[in-house]
């Protein structure tokens, strides 16, 4: 029998000398403002991206010219949590270094830039370094920046978790040397031990691994989402241990019914100090047993499905010399982030800000980037970046509240009117940066819950929370198979409609409608709210009346 054959990724990975590959080489070629077409594999182990401005590409084709070659620096930051004197630096690294000025929240809890030229990447990564952040395993076939709950109200229990997402982000970092090689010291480092990666070896993992942390009732991060997962069980707000999931994924490939969203499976529970033997046991088992001939079926839960639950979780029992428990139940109450003001049990005070699909940059008559920097400039407490692409001005002192607000307020980052429906919208980057891209969704989602918010007045159901995300592929990086109405790009202007989500991040949808253009998706929305409006229940979410009235199917 003929050996399979691995993907291309894999052979990179290999010969990469644990991810160096020829960056520091190509860094130095002044003639192409790219990198080879191996080390932009490679470097998103480093967290960064090659793209190109898809806008103006065909427009420089015929110039004789080659695409304009930029990149996209993700930075790993575990739980969102940075100190305003780290975001006075994050602000002006956008500001020097970048060619869009941008700062964007991403559906990761972190931040990234876009429009870096290839010249500027170290300047960028050693600005980060400068202030304690980094960006390495922020992108790449290793475990990627951890999500926690960023409820900051309850501090003593939330504290605890947030910890435990830092010391999982630590835990399962790779152990390779290159990255401060090649960004920081710029020199080989010293060592007489010879290079190894104890936990992912010399190859890594087949494809991105996604860690979050999430405390109940609160399920701001979309737990079951993620390849793995770690949900908080507490007694009188002390965290007694953790539910474990495992096999989340959101991509999926049109016209391949092989691939698919999957939420994760339940594995056990497990004490607090069981998690990081746990943690690492999950990661070890898709190591090892994952799929590394087709990238498209190398994610976790298509390792689980071909396993089996049962013998999947034996496999990591016996891997961590940990017993899973029986789940402990949990009830989730809420998927989105809590806007405005609210007191923490400290005596603290708390503002969550909204940033419409985490972009933050000076709009006329929104300057939310300068109002984010003269915040920064006085605050006393932290920044928590949200999964909903939110940020939170959180520890803010009761005579420090008054300055917080007014300065928001100044900058319109707060107090303005906003209908529910837009607080809870997400979308991705897509064009023109997204190489994935095949239809608009950062650029376009605003204007489309405009129309929406004219159908809810129509309908009179304006009040009414609905969970709307629109991603431009369907890799599912703005999590939209878990909203009640999830849009994905399937061709410029076109998109598939995926309707019943429970607005709780825990069901999926199901595709309703299939390569449809706008008019045909306010004709198709305009039919549902209608209906919503005159046959739901008291209390009844939009996506749970699509299900009870047999509009779709589980």
């Amino acid at each position: 029998m003929s050996e399979k054959k691995l993907s291309a990724n894999e052979g990179i990975k290999t010969r990469s000398n644990f991810l160096r590959g020829t960056i520091t080489d190509g860094l130095e070629n002044e003639i192409t403002g790219a990198l080879a077409a191996d080390d932009t594999q490679v470097t998103k182990f480093h967290g960064f991206y090659q793209q190109d401005d898809r806008d103006i590409r065909a427009e420089r084709k015929e110039q004789k010219l080659e695409p304009l070659h930029s990149f996209m620096l993700r930075a790993r930051v575990p739980g969102g949590v940075c100190t305003p004197a780290q975001w006075l630096t994050i602000n002006n690294i956008a500001d020097e270094l970048t060619m869009s000025g941008s700062i964007r929240l991403t559906t990761r809890q972190t931040f990234q830039y876009h429009g870096i030229l290839k010249g500027d990447i170290r300047p960028v990564i050693q600005g980060l370094h400068s202030v304690l952040l980094d960006s390495i395993a922020a992108c790449g076939d290793v475990n990627r920046n951890v999500l926690a709950t960023t409820n900051p109200i309850e501090s003593s229990l939330h504290k605890d978790v947030y910890q435990w997402a830092v010391r999982i982000s630590e835990h399962l970092l790779p152990k390779t040397r290159a990255y401060h090689e090649i960004w920081i010291d710029n020199e080989k480092v010293a060592s007489s031990e010879p290079e190894d990666e104890p936990i992912y070896g010399p190859t890594y993992l087949p494809r991105k691994f996604k860690t979050a942390v999430v405390v109940p009732p609160h399920n701001d991060v979309d737990v079951y989402t993620n390849d793995l997962g770690f949900i908080a069980i507490a007694e009188n707000c002390v965290l007694t241990g953790f539910n474990v999931t495992a096999g989340g994924g959101m991509g999926a490939t049109h016209g391949e019914p092989d691939t698919y969203p999957r939420l994760a499976s339940d594995l056990g529970f497990i004490k607090p100090d069981d998690t990081l033997k746990v943690a690492e046991a999950i990661l070890t088992t898709q190591r090892d047993f994952g799929n590394r001939e087709s990238r498209k079926h190398a994610r976790l839960k298509y390792t689980i499905d071909r396993m089996g639950v049962d013998a999947f979780r034996k496999e990591v029992e016996a891997r961590s010399g940990v017993t899973f428990q029986p789940v402990v139940p949990v009830t989730f109450t809420q998927q989105g982030d809590r806007l405005g003001w609210v007191a923490g049990e400290d005596g603290k005070h708390h503002l969550t800000l909204f940033i419409e699909n985490g972009r933050i940059l000076d709009f006329p008559g929104r300057s939310l980037k300068t109002g984010l920097l003269e915040i920064a400039k006085v605050h006393k407490g932290d920044f928590r970046m949200t999964a909903n692409q939110n940020i939170i001005v959180a520890g803010v002192a009761p005579e420090d509240r008054k300055q917080i607000e007014q300065l928001a307020r100044e900058h319109n980052l707060y107090g303005g009117t906003l209908s529910v429906l837009r607080e809870n919208a997400m979308a991705c980057v897509a064009l023109p940066t997204c190489a994935l891209a095949m239809a608009e969704a950062e650029r376009y989602l605003p204007d489309l819950i405009t129309h929406y918010e004219a159908l809810q007045v129509k309908h009179g159901i304006e009040k009414d929370a609905i969970v709307v995300r629109m991603t431009g592929c369907p890799n599912g990086c703005g999590r939209p198979y878990v909203a009640e109405i999830g849009f994905v790009g399937k061709a410029p202007g076109r998109y598939n409609m995926h309707i019943g989500g429970n607005g709780l991040g825990t069901r999926l949808n199901t595709l309703y409608k299939e390569n449809i253009t706008e008019a045909t998706i306010l004709e198709e929305t305009d039919a549902l709210f209608a209906r919503y409006a005159a046959e739901r229940v008291a209390g009844e979410r939009f996506g749970d009346f699509v299900h009870r009235a047999g509009i779709v199917g589980a």
